[in-house]
């Protein structure tokens, strides 16, 4: 039985130097709607936001978009937004972010800037301090995200992460990748909707 009803996708609202960035929310999306899997992401129809989301629509998919207010003008526009069955406009970011992590059973953080880095760390950050054990991946295309992997481990070498066992993501090199591998993990077990891996894998 498939546990995963809908996951959560972090990345930058901008299409980054590298074409493969769009290329990999573009697949990421495709493998979202194929799985039957809703994506719930940040609205914008920009960048590497954009490409994922119209990965899933262009394959019949489901997507939650909540966004902030503020960003509509910057990530989005109102005429945009239309195309959303599911919609949330927030207040606030804070709003934004519990909304998301309420709606999702799993978190990708592909390419992107410093939002990008501050939503999964504080997903992971929430992870740690036992508020959830969802299933979380980072999606290194490219090697994106190795400078970030590299802090991570120097934080457990030096004695910082102290419940490291609560903060394990899979690292997946390609996004085709990504959707199988959280499915499988959510069978494992010590895994379901509210676990997360028991080891950091490299895919």
């Amino acid at each position: 039985m498939n546990t995963i009803r809908s996951i959560c996708v972090y990345c930058g609202s901008s299409p980054g130097n590298s074409p493969a960035y769009v290329d990999a929310g573009e697949a990421l999306g495709e493998a979202i709607a194929l799985a039957g899997v809703t994506l719930v992401y940040g609205g914008g129809i920009r960048g590497v936001m954009g490409a994922v989301a119209r990965g899933v629509q262009r394959h019949g998919g489901k997507v939650t978009a909540i966004i902030p207010q503020f960003l509509v003008s910057r990530e989005s526009n109102a005429a945009a937004l239309d195309m959303f069955e599911d919609l949330t406009v927030t207040e606030t970011m804070h709003e934004r972010k519990i909304k998301m992590f309420d709606k999702s059973d799993a978190f990708v953080a592909l390419p992107g800037g410093i939002g990008t880095v501050e939503e999964i760390v504080e997903i992971m950050t929430w992870g740690q301090l036992g508020h959830h054990r969802k299933p979380m991946v980072f999606a290194n295309i490219g090697g994106f995200w190795n400078p970030m992997l590299a802090m991570l481990d120097h934080m457990r070498s030096e004695g910082f992460i102290h419940t490291g066992h609560l903060v394990q993501p899979m690292v997946i090199d390609h996004a085709e990748a990504i959707v199988p591998a959280i499915l499988t993990a959510a069978t494992q077990d010590g895994m379901s909707t509210d676990g997360s891996s028991s080891v950091l894998s490299r895919m």
